[in-house]
């Protein structure tokens, strides 16, 4: 795994905590999330401090293609009936402003944003790419319909989204975090309270917030049975063409596109983490296709948190749990919902009213349907005779021959070979 965000890029170094050490806000996790949210409480003038239990931005935010967009992996059309017209036009334009604040960020902090189009299409439904446009244009959002791609991809129709962006994520990450107060390799053992646990002392907050991309107190808010996780394979190519925007499909079988500098990035093959998969094949024939004289460079796979109604979960960490927080569940959209979710929780932190705070409350209602289905893939897995087993939950474990990894099906923790951790929500090594 070789992600190009890394390539030529210094990291910055930052402590361990040592010691007992007070703040009115902890957050814990130091993605793009963790960062962000750091930020916005700063620029509140609340205190707080951020620790990250290995190296900040080497989670999930390495993996990024940093797409900015309003794009959502649900269409807006669609959840007009669950949430209404003003609620989804809040949401929409609670994304738009995403992108803008990252413009913003980037004229202080560069990071080679661009702007860029975006399209989202579709290779059969050619209606409800026409439906979403309809949606999109009736919140005064100006998309247009289109039937041909800037690449010969044949389509039945497409959504275009005018001026987005993307950017390099780190480069960003990393000129944020040199202005915050972060630990890193300060892992959170356990949280008592308020009080986080580290191997070098204690924290004691006023309130936290739980950043680790999937949440790792199982006791509260059964974010094990709202949500799972999603992996995807990515390459970048040389002597690719440049397409000049962004591209992305409206199933999980399709393909994703941008251009970084001289790479053309493409991604594909989602599936549900732990389930058998084809790996880096169907991107591998994809690029041969309709790229064939581009090189491959790079490679790696990257995950996402997946919440059953598409949106993320961004609030009250439990009722049970006063004064703790919680940002996850943003599908394939991790940049720009990390943005949204740090505006949300600064206002919710600050007393302040936010509209957005009960649409996107992990306490709201979920269809029965999509949580029995998701428990059904945990039954599944549990009630597998098999080990290794996943020190989460108790799930058995499947191998991953294509990342050489043990992955959990449940909630997508995995582990090296030898049993090491390599993603939450388990918090330590399987045996």
């Amino acid at each position: 795994m070789d992600e190009i965000w890394t390539k030529d890029l210094l990291k910055p170094q930052f402590p361990a905590l040592q010691g007992d050490v007070n703040t009115d806000v902890l957050i814990i996790g130091g993605g793009m999330a963790g960062i962000l949210c750091a930020l916005r409480l700063q620029q509140a003038g609340v205190e707080c401090l951020l620790v990250e239990g290995k190296s900040i931005g080497m989670g999930i935010t390495k993996g990024t293609t940093a797409v900015l967009s309003a794009q959502r992996d649900k269409r807006y059309a669609q959840w007009l009936s669950p949430l209404g017209k003003q609620n989804t036009k809040r949401y929409l334009n609670a994304n738009l402003r995403a992108v803008e604040e990252f413009a913003e960020l980037s004229r202080q902090y560069p990071c080679d944003f661009s702007r860029a189009d975006a399209y989202l299409y579709s290779l059969h439904d050619k209606k409800a790419m026409e439906q979403e446009v309809k949606a999109l244009r009736a919140f005064g959002f100006d998309a247009s319909f289109c039937d041909t791609l800037p690449i010969a991809l044949p389509i039945a129709g497409a959504v275009r989204y005018p001026n987005m962006g993307q950017m390099h994520p780190l480069k960003l990450l990393y000129q944020l975090a040199q202005r915050l107060p972060v630990f890193e390799h300060t892992f959170v053992q356990q949280l008592d309270g308020t009080t986080a646990v580290t191997q070098r002392g204690k924290i004691h907050a006023k309130r936290v917030i739980v950043a680790t991309h999937f949440p790792f107190l199982n006791r509260h808010g059964m974010y094990f049975l709202k949500q799972y996780q999603a992996r995807s394979y990515v390459i970048a190519y040389e002597n690719a063409p440049e397409i000049g925007c962004t591209l992305d499909s409206d199933t999980a079988d399709g393909f994703y596109l941008r251009n970084y500098g001289k790479y053309l990035i493409v991604g594909g093959g989602e599936h549900r983490t732990g389930k058998k998969s084809r790996g880096f094949a169907p991107v591998e024939a994809f690029a041969k296709q309709y790229f064939p004289k581009a090189t491959p460079v790079a490679r790696w796979a990257n995950q996402d948190c997946m919440s059953l109604d598409g949106l993320p979960y961004v609030g009250a960490y439990s009722p049970n749990l006063p004064n703790v927080y919680v940002a996850t569940g943003f599908g394939g959209w991790g940049m720009t919902g990390s943005m949204v979710a740090a505006r949300v929780l600064t206002d919710l932190l600050c007393g302040r009213n936010n509209p957005l705070a009960s649409i996107l409350d992990p306490a709201r209602t979920m269809a029965i349907g999509q949580l029995l289905a998701n428990l059904g893939q945990t039954l599944v897995n549990f009630l597998t005779p098999t080990t290794p087993r996943c020190p989460h939950l108790g799930c058995a474990l499947k191998w991953n021959h294509h990342e050489h990894s043990w992955d959990c099906p449940c909630h997508g923790s995995r582990f090296t070979a030898e049993g090491k951790l390599l993603n939450n929500p388990a918090t330590k090594d399987a045996k």
